[in-house]
């Protein structure tokens, strides 16, 4: 079982910025996709952007140009660098790690952490 850790998660106003980290326990986390996904009250989880084990990044279209994510391999951590925030970001974030093993899907979230960007 892979424990995920976020932090960096606040209150701040539209065009500021914040930084969430996620740490994982698994020595393995290098081969892991790791993503970050959020959440707002009554809508379902969407992705915000996730990264390949060789580092490759994918961005929702909504945050393209605003959100960096990055991974640390020696640290086991993901990061989601959010600049120019808008309102409509406030959700809580996820992160996720994935990998393949044998043909099965390894799937893990964190506990999630909340953003909260104020007009």
């Amino acid at each position: 079982q892979v424990q995920l850790v976020e932090s960096g998660g606040g209150l701040v106003q539209a065009g500021g910025s914040l930084r969430l980290s996620c740490a994982a326990s698994d020595n393995i986390f290098s081969i892991y996709v790791m993503g970050w996904y959020r959440q707002a009250p009554g809508q379902q989880r969407n992705l915000v952007a996730e990264i390949t084990s060789g580092g490759t990044p994918t961005y929702a279209d909504s945050v393209k140009g605003r959100f960096t994510i990055s991974r640390d391999n020696a640290k086991n951590t993901v990061y989601l660098q959010m600049n120019s925030l808008k309102p409509e970001d406030t959700a809580v974030y996820y992160c996720n790690a994935v990998r393949w093993a044998s043909a099965r899907k390894y799937n893990y979230w964190g506990q999630g952490t909340q953003v909260t960007v104020s007009s």
